[in-house]
């Protein structure tokens, strides 16, 4: 029998102002349920990370939500999950989310969304891990921080095999095409 695979979605708390990011996370929470993964996520009930919720546990897949104490209010955390985890803060949150799953994608989202991001690219970069990491860049928002990346390696201050360690996809069917690849 094959293992249970387990998609990690960082994204906003927030929708966004383009319908295009909210319609998205809607496809992907379809694509998982669809492909029969288990989605890992900030178990809460708004934004871009609640429209990936409801669609996936809507669609059949298992859910599991991690959220700290004290965002239970702020983020509407879900109960009705297959399984909820209380974290007494984001650095065990991220901890948890990133060691119940297989790979890691990242919706638009703020400065949390970019924090998580950016610890998991940090740990693949020390070689802690080799799970992909996927960028689902609707309408082009996560064009400027490959941009940024770019720089980065431009200035000297990371290996040009950074960019290695991460990919942005254009939209739902190339990411679980991807995900598919990586997780068979």
């Amino acid at each position: 029998m094959t293992p249970l695979r387990s998609v990690c979605v960082f994204c906003g708390s927030r929708p966004g102002l383009r319908p295009a990011y909210a319609a998205a996370a809607r496809d992907l929470g379809q694509a998982i349920a669809a492909q029969g993964w288990r989605l890992v996520y900030g178990a809460g009930d708004v934004g871009l990370m609640g429209e990936v919720a409801r669609t996936a546990q809507g669609a059949g897949a298992a859910t599991m939500g991690v959220i700290p104490t004290h965002l239970m209010a702020r983020e509407r955390g879900r109960r009705d999950l297959s399984q909820l985890v209380i974290t007494e803060d984001m650095h065990e949150r991220k901890k948890v989310m990133f060691m119940n799953s297989d790979a890691i994608v990242v919706l638009p989202g703020g400065a949390g969304t970019l924090d998580e991001f950016f610890e998991v690219l940090t740990w693949r970069q020390i070689g802690l891990h080799r799970k992909p990491i996927l960028l689902l860049d609707t309408d082009g928002y996560w064009q400027p921080l490959v941009g940024l990346a770019r720089h980065v390696i431009d200035e000297g201050f990371a290996e040009e095999t950074m960019l290695d360690y991460f990919a942005t996809v254009p939209d739902v069917p190339a990411l679980v095409e991807r995900l598919r690849a990586a997780l068979s």
